[in-house]
């Protein structure tokens, strides 16, 4: 016990000033112990959390007893000092969210925007970073079965046999790497048991609704085990487009998972995973909010006067993006070794993730062709993670350490389409210009010429390359200082390599340049005033993408960083700790995809926290909260630029920022009795800039970023017993958010807006309901729920990106109430 004594304090006096030590010192008390060991002084020591060895977190209780992995270990979850919040598979069910984004409202401070499935936004505790260009990052990282989910494109995927998600608040660095910054979801999914099961889930559901699930775990032998699951997810639609019938809204969504588990030896598991997904469906509806006449070559009043907007809930739809349509083809595979060895264990992860994604939508929330604009995103992806971790756990510590390696290839073309038409347009509402090629036209068919420059289609585009590595090491220890008070000491050293390129290709518009072509060969053009020769020239190359066109443009930087945390955590009683923590995250480096040449400098945060986790195992009362204080420097927001590039066209680009904010959370659930149970989470955050200018040049030092003060969710769950030998159960939860807090830049990215019929930025709520009757052993089960079901809806945002040019602002909304049968088997 004296040797131990003496190895702990002088590993202390090493970790405290830094983690460097972390992975030695584990060694040697690694070693310290083995020697304890071989002369019988001590009885050998608890294996560490290995896929053998976990509990089941399929049988843990509410309450807190659950299972969770956010440090690496495996640990119940109220002995974790990390604020985080757990959702269940029962919860996940129990709301029929088949995606993080349909269930993200019940984790406050938690927003996943997943209106673009292929392009999803992540925001925790008012952290976010929300362009989906490869040149950057979510400052949210996403994890499933701890292999990062880098780009946007794949990190939104269909739900398919989901043992829980972990969601961590406050930066998470030193644990999970670069990217987490803002926080951590990680998405942990269930694997082979020794059991024979099956299980079938299907519902039908208003808007044509056809949700069918099954999962069969097949034992092969008494050392191997397969688990295979397969989802299908269909809807009709919950709008419909006036002028060609096309719904949108609609759910196509397939999946299938294939998990194989092998006991290579007693102390040796092999786990080999194979995930597949493909969606196909139309892109996010965009609501005109300007009343136009059925005259499709009707051109906008322009500027557009909010007083006239009108209602884009009650609105009808009008969309003509020709190649309309949003799609994912993705594929994954993750191989995890992992050896038992007295002292602790070894884990080998090698992971693969490879995904193409297409998405068109309409932007100007019209079918006139005088202000046609779509844009689309098309990325291809493939992605190589490499994983070797040790981790052990003896009287002194429990202690974790590794390296990683992972390799990134990425291309995507931002495209933009349009015609000469809504070239015209932009020409009178921009450069005041008046319609300089319909008057041509109008001029040379005067004349008897048959030439017609309008209605010819018109394609820009900025292609992006980027290869990137990232190599990291890292070590954690949960110092036992005595049996209540342990310190926990961690460092990862992350180095990012990032090579990108851009290039601006000419524009495509074939038929105009034809017909331009043979004015010039037929010596018309000379014919033409000054003006008109000078407007035909000006048409020749790129309006809308004028930078470097015909140019390869490259970068190439390298980034690192030390991301400490150190965790102090006391137990007042065998069911109270309190904490205290410092902890820092660290962001990438990045650069524009559209902004040609553009660079950004790393992100970081330094995170101070305090909480409380607590359980009354008397009045079946768990209690979590926590206080804390970040500030974060060079956070990068996707913000619309009101003159992009000088072409008058605006385009979502990057902002830099510096800000800070103070914060609570809160979280209690209670059981009263055995047939119910009730919970409450709540957030308090105030989030402002310290330094910030917007697109516009507005200064918003000072100013709140958006976020809201507030949010919260409650719920119950009540039970009956013995009803048609079965319990009937009947579950609500109500979600709430504030209102935005709005700055002074608000109102042009269109988070912030009052008009006469509708208002952006309000509080929003959902209640959600279910009720369930199942046989006691849950072999069989029946229910009804509804989401939303007070039908509260609401205007999420204004799209501004063709209001100053083409005078064609539009909203995005949410879906209305959606409610369905639920059948249900397992064996």
């Amino acid at each position: 016990m004296t040797m131990r004594q003496r190895t702990l304090s002088r590993c202390m006096r090493h970790a405290l000033f830094g983690g460097a030590a972390l992975f030695v010192c584990a060694l040697w008390s690694a070693g310290a112990k083995g020697a304890d060991q071989d002369t019988g002084n001590n009885p050998p020591a608890t294996k560490p959390s290995t896929s053998k060895s976990a509990p089941d977190a399929s049988q843990a209780k509410q309450l807190g007893n659950i299972t969770v992995t956010a440090q690496s270990r495996t640990q119940q979850m109220e002995q974790v000092p990390i604020p985080l919040q757990i959702l269940t598979a029962a919860q996940i069910n129990t709301q029929a969210a088949t995606d993080l984004s349909k269930i993200s409202l019940f984790v406050p401070g938690l927003v996943v925007d997943g209106s673009q499935p292929t392009q999803p936004s992540y925001s925790l505790r008012g952290i976010s970073t929300s362009d989906f260009g490869i040149g950057t990052e979510s400052a949210v990282g996403v994890y499933i079965d701890g292999v990062y989910a880098a780009r946007s494109g794949g990190a939104l995927l269909a739900f398919n046999d989901i043992d829980r998600i972990e969601v961590l608040k406050g930066p998470q660095g030193t644990l999970f790497g670069r990217n987490a910054a803002g926080g951590a979801i990680s998405i942990v999914t269930n694997q082979p048991s020794d059991k024979f099961e099956g299980k079938v889930i299907v519902r039908f559901g208003n808007d044509g609704e056809k949700y069918e699930n099954a999962l069969l775990n097949i034992p092969l032998n008494k050392d191997m085990a397969l688990r295979i699951s397969v989802l299908d997810n269909q809807s009709d639609g919950w709008i419909k487009d006036q002028a060609n019938g096309q719904h949108y809204g609609k759910n196509d969504d397939w999946g299938s998972r294939f998990v194989y588990r092998w006991n290579i030896t007693p102390d040796t598991t092999l786990l080999w995973s194979w995930d597949h997904e493909r969606l196909n469906q139309p892109p996010q509806p965009a609501i005109g909010l300007v009343a136009l006449s059925n005259n499709t070559y009707q051109r906008p009043p322009y500027p557009p006067n909010p007083e006239t907007y009108i209602n884009p809930l009650t609105a009808p739809l009008y969309n003509d993006a020709t190649q309309a349509a949003e799609w994912r083809h993705f594929d994954g595979s993750t191989l995890v070794i992992d050896h038992s060895f007295p002292w602790g264990s070894f884990t080998s992860t090698t992971a693969w993730r490879h995904f193409n994604t297409f998405n068109d939508e309409d932007n100007d929330g019209t079918d006139h062709i005088v202000s046609y604009l779509d844009t689309a995103n098309i990325e291809h992806n493939n992605s190589y993670y490499q994983e070797f971790k040790l981790s052990g756990d003896n009287d002194l510590m429990d202690w974790v350490s590794g390296i990683s390696a992972y390799s990134e290839q990425a291309r995507q073309t931002s495209e933009v389409n349009t015609n000469t038409y809504s070239l015209d347009t932009l020409a009178q509402n921009v450069d005041g210009l008046g319609l300089p090629l319909t008057e041509i036209t109008q001029g040379l068919q005067a004349l008897g010429l048959p030439y017609n420059l309008l209605g010819d289609s018109w394609r820009e585009q900025i292609n992006n390359v980027g290869h990137f590595k990232a190599y990291a090491a890292f070590g954690d220890v949960i110092w036992h200082i005595s049996d209540d008070f342990d310190l926990t000491t961690g460092l990862r050293y992350t180095e990012d390599q990032k090579y990108f390129t851009w290039y601006t290709p000419l524009r495509q518009a074939t038929a105009f340049d034809q017909t331009v072509a043979e004015l010039v060969n037929s010596g018309i053009v000379n014919l033409l005033p000054p003006q008109a020769q000078e407007a035909l020239g000006a048409f020749g190359s790129n309006v809308i993408f004028p930078n470097a066109v015909g140019q390869w443009v490259q970068a190439q930087h390298s980034w690192h960083d030390f991301s400490p945390r150190a965790v102090a955590s006391y137990k007042f009683t065998p069911n109270v700790m309190g904490y205290v923590s410092v902890t820092k995250g660290y962001k990438a480096g990045g650069y524009n995809s559209l902004q040609v040449g553009s660079l950004y400098a790393p992100e970081k945060v330094w995170n101070y926290e305090g909480g409380v986790k607590a359980v009354f195992p008397d009045y079946n009362l768990m209690v979590n909260a926590s206080a804390y204080y970040y500030r974060y420097s060079n956070l990068q927001s996707s913000v619309l630029n009101p003159n992009f590039s000088g072409s008058g066209v605006p385009f979502y680009t990057v902002m830099t920022s510096d800000q800070h904010a103070h914060g609570l959370d809160f979280e209690t659930q209670w059981q009263p009795v055995n047939a119910l149970r009730l919970n409450f989470t709540s957030a308090y955050i105030d989030s402002t800039y310290i330094q910030g200018t917007s697109t516009s040049g507005v200064s918003l030092d000072g100013q709140p970023t958006g976020e809201p003060f507030f949010s919260a969710t409650a719920g119950l769950d009540y039970t009956w017993f013995g009803v048609y030998n079965g319990n009937l159960e009947f579950n609500m939860q109500y979600a709430y958010r504030g209102p935005t807090r709005c700055n002074a830049d608000s109102g042009f990215q269109g988070t912030c807006l009052t008009t006469p019929l509708f208002s952006v930025g309000t509080s929003t709520q959902r209640t959600d309901a279910r009720l369930d009757w199942h046989t006691p052993d849950q072999r069989w089960g029946v229910a009804f729920y509804v989401n939303n079901m007070f039908n509260k809806r609401y205007v999420v945002s204004i799209g501004n990106d063709s209001t100053n040019d083409f005078g064609t602002p539009y909203a995005v909304i949410t879906p209305p109430r959606v409610y369905g049968i639920e059948l249900r088997t397992k064996f």
